[in-house]
């Protein structure tokens, strides 16, 4: 199952990137000499992460939280008679 919500009840900062990623010519990957890129600083609340965002001059803005659309599918749901679709294996 992957209807899971964990983690999901914080607020994360993020930095934005001060150099584009480059590619590295000998084996191809992706690189970067902007190690903020890989800082994540979590927060419990929407008010928490501003007010550090405030104190520390940071530049920032707020996405809000996207509600996800749920579906219930049950299992039962693959072997009704009147399907679109006939299931085969």
């Amino acid at each position: 199952m992957q209807s899971g919500t964990a983690k999901t009840g914080q607020w994360i900062l993020e930095f934005e990137p001060e150099s584009p990623l480059g590619i590295e010519p000998l084996m191809g990957y992706t690189s970067s000499s902007d190690t903020r890129r890989q800082v994540q600083l979590r927060f419990s609340s929407k008010e928490e992460a501003i007010a550090y965002a405030q104190k520390h001059s940071i530049p920032h803005r707020v996405e809000e939280e996207k509600k996800p659309k749920r579906r219930q599918v049950s299992y039962a749901e693959n072997f009704r008679y009147d399907r679109k679709i006939p299931w085969t294996h």
